[in-house]
């Protein structure tokens, strides 16, 4: 009986207590999972009296007072409010931009019901002693179509740090994306979608995996470019002054990225440049004054942790879960005693945001400038490292004890457990969104859009309780609703379209509520298939991003050669009981399958070449996803080189370079390459800029 009241307030909860795994096979969680999980809502349920206090505090109070201080609406329908009413009440509403009326609440079956507000923004309605703010969004975000009626469009999704250029110091900068968006915008591109550029480690340069952040709130500096903000004579002045001119040649002559070598010299670079700026007067320095200001609490936390991270990481306690006491609570008086005697440390790290965001924004720029229509096309991850800066600052907002990742599926029978944690949703609800708002603005400061990874994460994760295997988990619920209403009101606001990766076993009418809401979806060539055909252009999703690979998945020429088999068996990654050889059996039927489609599309003709002929193969699906009715298709810039290796391998860490792999060409001269050039020139004639 009391895992049956367990169960309830699991349910009560949002958290999925029975579930079907990817075969359609019925589960259910098991009641330590789900006592792990409600804990970490803030639900305790050890006891019976737990039990009882905490549904007590699932209980819905049709009250003023029960309301959320944030309520979303959208934009011309009436909003109805969880508050008990028989009788119309008067309130006071104050736009956003100015200005103040009454209006007039009337009861609905009960309930209280805004009447219809036609304008958008993030307004204050006062109901007797209480004010909220009423997000009132359009009623979907701003699309490709907005941006381009009838938008047919082309862009190049990069792996920012592959992109190599003369002064990079070995891993791809913001200068990197500038040149590149100019040489693409000068074709006939519209976009260049980046992988993420969130904050990582500083102190442990080690850990360079893009999709495992410290914070998406703020950036990455080894991706910053002094040289876009102080302008390249400073930096070769500054470069020759501190001896690291050949160190640079060297890390940037290197075809796999020394990430912890590469971080010490830019690092070096980055604190000469910083010593005289700090103490001097002008235009950049009161720029930076204005940037501080901005970014306030938030940044000021993020650069406090930064360097109490690096005092303790060298004692050996990286991990902020293992400090005292006391330097755990960033607004302890300890924190403020380090941070007062670190004063000139602190400042330092914000000055490498400031480098990092306003190069970014430059680049935007310059991508604009090239004729670019929508420019940079970011990337969010989905969650943030339980040991890094947003969880040790915000840790309220987070889910202690919990990891997101993946149910068993096909490909991963043991299921995956990424070590991320994410937004708690009562958090997010009790705190108006702010974490979720916070995140996004961030994404969309100096860029044309972003791309949601693991977007069904707007509706449900799946939540590891620590310790646990990854098939020991549940789904947790989301607030669907409220998330996308946010979206089209700040994608709107920043006439930014936002992309949905919405690959993989979805919840049923997912992929329907994210069109309404006029988010852009993803079809991938390997999975626009039905059985082992492969769906014609024409069949392709009309609203949806087409992509011939993601930076998880082959590349065109490698899984036309099968060396991401190769690679996959290497790495003890096909899974249980798979052999390799009937893997590649199969993959040659596949082939026979994806050239037929090729044909029959009128992209390519003959006999299908052998594994070892892969160019001709890339060639045509560039062609082929151009021939979609997508609203913009993004080839990866791997596929546009032909090159075999892919950027990551998915459930390795060690075992493989991710994050890694340096292209061989410099991106100044990347599409002058003759048969990069012929690819290029075909996308831009099948999609010509109008």
């Amino acid at each position: 009986m009391f895992d049956e009241a367990i169960r309830d307030l699991a349910r009560r909860a949002g958290i999925a207590v029975e579930w079907n795994d990817y075969a359609g096979r019925p589960k259910t969680v098991a009641p330590d999972v789900l006592r792990h999980m409600l804990a970490a809502l803030g639900l305790p349920c050890a006891t019976r009296g737990d039990v009882l206090a905490s549904r007590k505090r699932l209980q819905r109070r049709a009250t003023l007072q029960a309301l959320p201080p944030l309520i979303t609406a959208t934009a011309g329908r009436p909003t109805r409010l969880d508050v008990g009413a028989s009788e119309p009440r008067i309130a006071r509403l104050s736009f956003e931009t100015g200005g103040t009326h009454d209006v007039l609440l009337s009861p609905v079956r009960g309930r209280l019901r805004v009447p219809p507000i036609s304008r958008s923004g993030y307004h204050r309605l006062l109901i007797d002693d209480r004010e909220f703010v009423l997000a009132v969004a359009p009623s979907r975000c701003w699309t490709l179509d907005d941006a381009v009626p009838d938008a047919r469009l082309w862009g190049i999704a990069a792996q920012v740090y592959s992109l190599r250029h003369r002064g990079d110091g070995g891993i791809g900068d913001a200068a990197g994306i500038a040149a590149l968006a100019e040489a693409a915008g000068s074709r006939g591109a519209d976009a260049i979608c980046l992988s993420p550029l969130h904050a990582l480690f500083g102190a442990d340069p080690s850990r360079y995996g893009p999709y495992s952040p410290s914070t998406r709130l703020f950036l990455n500096p080894l991706h910053a470019s002094a040289a876009l903000v102080f302008g390249e004579a400073l930096v070769a002045d500054t470069l020759g002054a501190e001896g690291l001119g050949d160190m640079f040649d060297r890390l940037e002559a290197q075809t796999l990225i020394d990430w912890p070598t590469a971080a010490r010299a830019k690092h070096r670079l980055l604190r000469a440049l910083f010593e005289p700026f700090i103490d001097s007067d002008g235009p950049l320095r009161l720029d930076f004054a204005s940037f501080r200001a901005d970014g306030g609490e938030l940044l000021t936390q993020h650069a406090v942790f930064e360097t109490l991270q690096a005092v303790k990481s060298a004692t050996g306690l990286g991990d902020w879960r293992r400090w005292p006491l006391d330097l755990r609570e960033p607004r302890s008086a300890a924190v403020a005693v380090f941070a007062a005697s670190h004063e000139r440390e602190v400042l330092y790290h914000c000055f490498l945001q400031w480098v990092a965001d306003r190069s970014l924004r430059i680049a935007q720029h310059r991508a604009r400038a090239a004729g670019m229509r929508i420019g940079a096309i970011g990337d969010l991850a989905v969650g943030m490292d339980p040991s890094g800066s947003h969880a040790w600052s915000r840790q309220d907002d987070v889910l202690g004890g919990l990891t997101i990742g993946a149910p068993p599926d096909l490909f991963n029978p043991l299921g995956q457990d990424w070590k991320l944690t994410g937004f708690s949703p009562r958090a997010l609800i009790a705190g108006g969104f702010a974490p979720f708002l916070s995140t996004l603005r961030a994404a969309l400061r100096n860029a044309g859009g972003v791309r949601i990874d693991h977007a069904m994460g707007l509706t449900r994760l799946w939540l590891i309780p620590d310790g646990a295997d990854p098939a020991d988990g549940a789904y947790l619920a989301y607030p669907l609703g409220d998330l996308l209403r946010l979206l089209a009101l700040e994608s709107q606001r920043h006439s930014a379209i936002i992309v949905g990766e919405d690959l993989g076993t979805l919840p049923a009418g997912f992929r329907e509520a994210l069109e309404i809401a006029g988010l852009h979806g993803m079809r991938v060539l390997w999975f626009e298939c039905n059985g082992r055909t492969f769906n014609p252009p024409d069949a392709w999703d009309h609203s949806a991003v087409a992509m011939n690979s993601t930076h998880d998945l082959p590349t065109v020429a490698g899984w036309w050669r099968g060396s991401d088999i190769v690679a996959r068996a290497e790495c003890r990654r096909l899974g249980v009981g798979v052999n390799e050889a009937d893997v590649a059996a199969e993959r040659g039927t596949d082939r026979d399958a994806l050239w037929q489609a090729f044909v029959h599309a009128g992209v390519a003709d003959g006999d299908a070449p052998s594994p070892h002929d892969t160019q001709p193969v890339v060639d045509a699906s560039l062609t082929f996803i151009a021939a979609t009715p997508s609203p913009l298709c993004l080839p990866t810039i791997e596929d546009l080189i032909g090159v075999e290796e892919q950027p990551n391998l998915p459930g390795t860490v060690d075992e493989h370079p991710n994050w890694r792999r340096r292209l061989t060409v410099d991106v100044d001269t990347l599409l002058d390459e003759p048969r990069t050039a012929a690819r290029v020139q075909r996308l831009a004639a099948r999609r010509p800029r109008l």
